[in-house]
């Protein structure tokens, strides 16, 4: 038990690491690139962007999950995966290929054939690392992972803004995407010296398929979930909002994916490595799940309160029309770490049918009140983005309790005091600081404000989530 919980607090260290500096990183990126490009540019590669994932979903199939639920999986299971992933990964960039025309006419933009035939091919070189990355995963590696993935950002995010520089506009997007699937994959490869052999096997993917084909089904319809926006204003809306959209959306995809990765890198293996265990399982549960509500809440409502200073001072002003986009984006996405832990609980059980029931009946939910609210714009159309994930979280919570009796005061008393603390932080901190007027100093003024009350407050109430995350820390001295 004690290994576990070693390998599980590492993991989430390491997890956080890479998580962190990936954040980062992505943020230094993220404002030199913005400064260089144009809104345009930053639509054109986010209309393909749901081709690629959605390929990516095809390809992989869920068979990393399946492999993690077994309890020894071995080389012949990996072989199969890794074949199968290739085969599938070739098949969809030479459909994609020849579908570039299509997707060009129907958003009625005609550069997108030339650059989603060049940002496409990050799908069969992604299909080269899915098992060594699996592997890696299974095993709670995060520390190669977190190498491998900072690494690949740093080498494609060099590659992207010298292209920016030099005037290539949204190719350089393009080639920063195929940098980091390209380098990611090939030192994943290094660290698990891993790699296909012959004869191809595909006998032990029999045995996945029913596991398998119900995670492809909902990893299909959380890639539609998190695009579905993007895809209708690319067709309703001119390309320059489809940017703003973008970029509003990418600050907020980094500030609740920092926790959401970090998690999702140990917590299915985990809870699947003591599923035979029911209370130790909702021990560990409960246990992750105040470690995310203690850090998500105060981030993305962090993040939320100093949208406008943030966007103004590192992305010029001509980005602040997305700044209320973020504002709404930032509040919903605070819950949606929350939604990835109940996820991964689920899937620990094998009960990836259940998983797609909610991701199926939140996607149509979706799709539904976007069309409906198309008429009142693309704040209304946010807006109701945002709520229906804020609203979603009691269904992924009764959705657990199906098959683990999950009482829902026990998820209110692990969530909620953070979530009011936090609230409760960032609106001492916004009426603090309305004094001034200079951006600076009203950025750095209420991330201070707000990080020394929230913790202050952690403190004086002897919140546990705290006192071990400093006892870790100073045991790593």
């Amino acid at each position: 038990m004690e290994n576990l919980k070693e390998k599980t607090a590492k993991g989430i260290a390491w997890g956080a690491v890479n998580n962190g500096t990936t954040q980062v990183l992505n943020l230094v990126f993220g404002i030199v690139l913005a400064r260089r490009l144009t809104e345009a540019d930053y639509g054109i590669l986010a209309l393909i962007t749901i081709f690629t994932l959605l390929a990516g979903c095809i390809q992989s199939a869920g068979f990393s999950q399946a492999l993690a639920n077994l309890k020894r999986p071995t080389r012949r299971d990996y072989n199969a995966v890794a074949w199968f992933n290739i085969i599938a990964g070739t098949l969809m960039y030479v459909l994609l290929f020849f579908c570039a025309p299509l997707i060009a006419r129907f958003f009625n933009e005609p550069l997108l054939t030339d650059v989603s035939r060049l940002a496409f091919l990050a799908i069969p070189i992604s299909a080269l690392g899915i098992v060594p990355n699996a592997k890696l995963w299974i095993e709670l590696r995060t520390r190669e992972m977190a190498i491998a993935n900072i690494t690949a950002l740093v080498a494609s995010g060099c590659v992207g803004i010298w292209l920016a520089c030099h005037g290539w506009g949204y190719w350089s997007l393009a080639w920063q995407q195929l940098t980091y699937i390209s380098t990611s994959s090939l030192l994943k490869y290094g660290f698990t010296r891993w790699y296909p052999t012959l004869p191809i096997d595909m006998s032990p993917i029999r045995g996945m398929i029913r596991f398998s084909s119900k995670l492809l089904l909902t990893n299909i319809l959380t890639v539609v979930s998190n695009n579905v926006l993007t895809f209708i204003f690319g067709k309703l809306l001119p390309i320059r909002t489809v940017g703003q959209f973008n970029q509003a959306n990418k600050w907020n995809t980094i500030g609740h994916s920092f926790i959401s990765n970090t998690m999702a890198q140990v917590a299915q293996p985990v809870l699947a490595n003591v599923a035979d265990e029911q209370e130790r399982q909702e021990r560990v549960f409960r246990k992750m799940l105040r470690f995310t509500a203690f850090v998500c809440f105060p981030l993305m409502l962090g993040l939320a309160l100093v949208a406008h200073e943030f966007i103004v001072l590192t992305i010029t002003a001509k980005w602040e029309p997305c700044v209320p986009l973020l504002q709404i984006l930032c509040i919903g996405g605070a819950f949606l770490p929350l939604h990835t832990l109940y996820q991964n609980f689920i899937i620990s059980r094998g009960r990836s049918d259940l998983f797609l029931y909610c991701v199926t009946l939140q996607i149509v939910l979706q799709i539904v009140l976007t069309l409906l609210l198309a008429p009142q714009g693309v704040m209304a159309m946010v807006a109701a983005f945002a709520a229906l994930n804020i609203v979603f979280t009691p269904v992924w919570h009764f959705a657990l309790c199906r098959i683990c009796p999950f009482k829902a005061l026990y998820a209110l008393k692990d969530t909620l005091p953070f979530c009011m603390v936090a609230l409760a932080c960032a609106a001492a901190a916004y009426f603090a600081t309305t004094w001034t007027t200079d951006l600076w100093v009203r950025l750095a003024l209420r991330i201070i404000v707000t990080g020394t009350l929230y913790l202050g407050i952690m403190k004086v109430l002897h919140v546990k989530t705290l006192d071990e995350c400093l006892d870790f820390i100073k045991k790593k001295r």
